[in-house]
């Protein structure tokens, strides 16, 4: 039996291998969103996905539907009250369109660096509240709950 693999596989397949490459050539930055020094993340726990996060910049839990409903979960907790129950928008700006007071935010490295560290105004550092596990899945269900243009929803693309 003779192995055959299309063009688009293997395009798709040398697209993802060079992806892969481009993160570990160029790991993320993880800094402080209001005065631009890095995050310090001593003596805090990692598991396993925040390191790979760390050294890739792609959330593994975005496409994990365990993890993003206990994402929308945390989320409620922790969250809705100030960016509404389905990321609308309430005191705190919509997370589920394709606007982002925040650019960094259209990347995972951005918003965990928001989430981590806080923003200017209202939202401090969850850094205190949440580990940075649970940052993560928070964020998988933020991203799965997205209605803005395809083209700006950067954590796809580096995927």
């Amino acid at each position: 039996m003779k192995f055959q693999i299309s063009n688009w596989a293997a395009a798709a397949l040398m697209g993802g291998l060079l992806a892969s490459a481009v993160a570990a050539a160029n790991p993320p930055r993880f800094y402080n969103m209001i005065d631009g020094s890095a995050l310090d993340f001593a003596g805090k726990p990692e598991s396993e996905a925040v390191k790979t996060f760390k050294a890739t910049g792609i959330n593994p839990y975005n496409t994990d539907p365990a993890k993003i409903a206990e994402g929308e979960s945390l989320y409620s907790t922790a969250c809705s009250g100030c960016h509404g129950h389905h990321a609308e928008g309430k005191l705190g700006p919509g997370l589920a369109d394709d606007y982002w007071t925040y650019p960094a935010n259209a990347t995972d490295a951005g918003m965990f660096s928001s989430l981590f560290g806080g923003l200017q105004g209202m939202m401090g550092p969850q850094s205190g509240h949440l580990s940075q596990d649970e940052m993560l899945v928070i964020m998988s269900w933020i991203r799965s709950v997205y209605k803005g243009d395809p083209a700006k929803a950067l954590w796809k693309q580096a995927n």
